[in-house]
């Protein structure tokens, strides 16, 4: 044992001392075995810390990183192995394996396996592992584990899975898990899993669950649960469940919630507790004065709720224990109905209540 940290210690030395000069190679600097920052080379490589590299095709090992951000340059092609940092290029193709992390300025693609991380100005390809996490500034694509969170600046595509979270800037998109939460600035599309949210600044499509909420700035599309709530801030398609609330200006689904809100709901509607559509107010800015229009609801469809209150029209089935309408094209069965455009004295009626009278506008 004594004997191997000998020799080890002996090799560290002698790698750093020539890492300072244009190195050795056996047979020749430009391929075999080679000690140091020899720039171009073919075949083992061991060297302190890269800078300055062209190009390494082979076996490259490296032990720091330089101090000098400007000198990570060139690419390694084949096996990057880090005792303990695989760092010091732009690029780095093939396999990457680093006791702390494995790094590039610019791009990483294939297998990669960093102790910490795995992380890329740019863009990660292929299968990456991370035991804390794994980044790019760019686009994420393929097979991504980090144990703390997975996250890109622009896309992420493919399977991400992070044990806290999962993030894009840009679009997220496959399978994709986070412990805690997973969420992208553009659009998720594909099964999204999360222990707490799955969240998209924009669209939401594909199968979302989360315990405590998911939703979108934009359109939810598709089978959607959370726990605690689903929302979306202009559209909600197809089957949406929830514990607590649901709730979107459009819908146009299948809704399993306690509470549902809407201004036009479509669709079959479960809410043991209430249901709620419009009305809803349209605020306009101008010469610094703002103005309010209200618009009223429009259920279509069937309705099962508790109380089912329809602040506008009507069209269709609801079944509750008080049913409210403004104007009605349909039919409501419940101990107390409501339609407020019949005349008195059918206005308010047990067991049913529809249209009586004039026909509405």
């Amino acid at each position: 044992m004594n004997y191997r940290r000998v020799v080890f210690a002996s090799l560290l030395l002698f790698t750093s001392f020539i890492s300072y000069s244009q190195g050795v190679g056996i047979p020749s600097k430009r391929g075999g075995i080679g000690f140091g920052n020899l720039p171009k080379f073919s075949g083992i490589r061991f060297n302190f810390s890269d800078k300055n590299v062209e190009k390494i095709s082979g076996i490259n090992i490296t032990v720091w990183q330089t101090k000098v951000d400007s000198a990570q340059t060139g690419t390694v092609n084949g096996i990057s192995i880090g005792v303990p940092l695989a760092i010091g290029t732009e690029n780095k193709n093939g396999i990457g394996i680093g006791i702390f992390g494995v790094v590039a300025t610019k791009n990483i693609s294939g297998l990669n396996f960093g102790g910490l991380g795995v992380g890329a100005g740019s863009h990660i390809t292929g299968f990456n592992v991370g035991g804390f996490g794994i980044g790019s500034g760019g686009n994420l694509k393929g097979i991504t584990i980090g144990g703390l969170g997975a996250g890109a600046g622009e896309n992420a595509t493919g399977i991400n899975i992070g044990g806290l979270g999962v993030g894009a800037g840009g679009n997220l998109k496959g399978f994709n898990f986070g412990g805690l939460g997973a969420g992208a600035g553009k659009n998720v599309s594909g099964i999204n899993l999360a222990g707490l949210a799955v969240g998209a600044g924009t669209d939401l499509t594909g199968i979302s669950i989360a315990c405590l909420g998911a939703g979108a700035g934009g359109t939810v599309k598709g089978i959607t649960i959370g726990g605690l709530g689903v929302g979306a801030g202009k559209e909600l398609k197809g089957l949406a469940i929830s514990a607590l609330a649901v709730g979107s200006p459009k819908i146009k689904a299948i809704v399993i919630s306690p509470v549902v809100g809407g201004v036009t709901v479509r669709g079959i509607i479960i809410a043991p507790i209430h249901l709620l559509v419009g009305p809803f107010k349209k605020f306009k800015h101008a010469n610094d004065h703002v103005n309010s229009e209200e618009t009223d609801g429009t259920l279509k469809g069937l309705s099962v709720s508790i109380f089912n209150k329809v602040n506008g029209q009507q069209h269709g089935v609801t079944f509750g224990v008080v049913n409210y309408t403004k104007k009605i094209k349909g039919v409501q069965f419940g101990l107390i109905n409501i339609v407020k455009e019949n005349p008195k004295g059918l206005r308010i009626l047990p067991i049913f209540n529809l249209r009586f009278g004039k026909k509405s506008e």
